[in-house]
């Protein structure tokens, strides 16, 4: 089943908050993305932010993990969010 793109940012925007209330994975998220602290806010509403909030989480089975179990979710939904994102037609593994 499909995720649509509001359900897919919606589940964006919790990873976003589950991430800025990390204090491990914070500063690694913010490093990673080139965003400041104080620009999450403001680029929460961008749907290409929002897909590298994803592909960042699912980067890592331990994070999805714990953002699945903190939110309710099942383990597969943010990489099904993630493919619902503009970009997701962009990814090559060669």
């Amino acid at each position: 089943m499909p995720v649509s793109p509001d359900h897919a940012e919606t589940i964006a925007l919790q990873a976003l908050g589950w991430l800025a209330g990390n204090d491990e994975l914070a500063p690694v998220f913010l490093g990673s993305t080139g965003a400041a602290a104080e620009e999450l806010r403001e680029r929460a509403t961008d749907p290409a932010f929002l897909a590298s909030v994803l592909e960042f989480l699912t980067m890592d089975d331990a994070w999805v993990v714990a953002f699945c179990d903190a939110a309710g979710l099942g383990y597969e939904m943010p990489l099904r969010a993630r493919y619902a994102l503009p970009g997701a037609g962009q990814v090559h593994w060669t």
